[in-house]
């Protein structure tokens, strides 16, 4: 049977329609063309055209990591399947050629697709006044000859991989990212993302763990008229300061008229749990299964489970449902 008439048959009518709703859920709201603009997905070989749009391969990558479905081998078996590349919108499926091409050109403009879905949950009003900060780990597998070994202070143990850096505010919404080598940032990443942060929206409040008890992270923030909220780490003085958060001294340093209490300080650091459950939000969404050969795989991938995790948001938002869930109900 053709695809052509596939939608049009009785006994397979109410299967699709099961697929291609799941499916659909997740674009109804979005659009993607835009991707089919950039010159990066253009065929290398002269004379050469698209055998798919950007477009099609961003929402079948979508349906997969949504599905659990990862890597370059199982995303090209689930897009062979007649009711997913017709639900994705595919004129036929695609090769695995083509899939593992995307990917490896998808990492030269995730950030902006990224960008572009975190402006789209901006403007419905996903985002609140407190922002956190916080690095998770992004584990792969040993055969990435890119990934190296690293230690997770968290949990206290060594694993294999890279990692990332997350701001998240509202319902579990990731409005800022940056892949790293390990899950130990360095500060200059920290200052990355904190900005990019801020170029979405101004918070009233930004909140960090001891990691970023760091009087740039600090000061940056409180020129640009936000609270920092990261617990004081005396490290190796020998002269430690009498106070619990390092904005306390910062502000007695730089201003008379501003004064904090320490319940409210206390009170909003404990919302940095919002952090945390972005973070094993965004790993549902395929952070925590990366299926990589290569740090440009890797990336993609990394980026690919964030812009899933706001699409799952949005379109759970514009259903009625709770953007904070990483289950779209059907």
């Amino acid at each position: 049977m053709s695809s052509a008439t596939l939608r049009d048959d009785p006994s397979v009518e109410s299967f699709f329609n099961l697929v291609a709703t799941e499916t659909l859920a997740l674009f109804e709201h979005l659009s993607f063309e835009f991707l089919d603009e950039y010159e990066v997905f253009v065929p290398s070989e002269a004379g050469r055209t698209r055998d798919h749009e950007p477009s099609e391969l961003m929402r079948g990558f979508l349906h997969c990591y949504y599905k659990n479905i990862y890597g370059i081998r199982p995303v090209t078996r689930e897009l062979q399947n007649t009711f997913v590349w017709l639900g994705c919108g595919f004129d036929r499926p695609p090769s695995r050629d083509t899939v593992d091409r995307f990917l490896t050109d998808l990492e030269h403009v995730a950030d902006e697709v990224f960008d572009y879905l975190v402006e789209q949950a901006a403007v419905r009003g996903l985002l609140d006044l407190t922002y956190s900060i916080d690095s998770t780990d992004v584990r792969t597998m040993p055969a990435d000859q890119d990934a190296s070994k690293c230690y997770d202070p968290t949990t206290e143990e060594y694993y294999y991989g890279y990692g990332c850096t997350i701001v998240s505010t509202g319902s579990k919404i990731p409005i800022a990212a940056e892949f790293t080598v390990s899950k130990q940032a360095p500060e200059e990443t920290a200052m990355r993302v904190t900005r990019d942060a801020l170029a979405v929206d101004q918070p009233v409040w930004m909140i960090g763990d001891s990691a970023y008890d760091t009087l740039d992270w600090h000061d940056y923030l409180l020129t640009a008229g936000v609270v920092p909220i990261a617990p004081y780490n005396p490290r190796n003085t020998d002269d430690p300061l009498d106070i619990e958060y390092r904005v306390e001294d910062r502000i007695d340093e730089h201003s008379e008229d501003v004064q904090l209490k320490q319940s409210t300080l206390d009170e909003t650091y404990n919302r940095r749990s919002g952090v945390e459950r972005t973070n094993e939000a965004v790993k549902d969404c395929g952070l925590g299964h990366v299926r990589a050969r290569g740090r440009v795989h890797a990336r993609a991938q990394v980026f690919l489970a964030l812009c899933l995790r706001l699409v799952v948001a949005i379109t759970n938002d514009e259903r009625g449902d709770n953007p904070g869930s990483t289950i779209i109900t059907v």
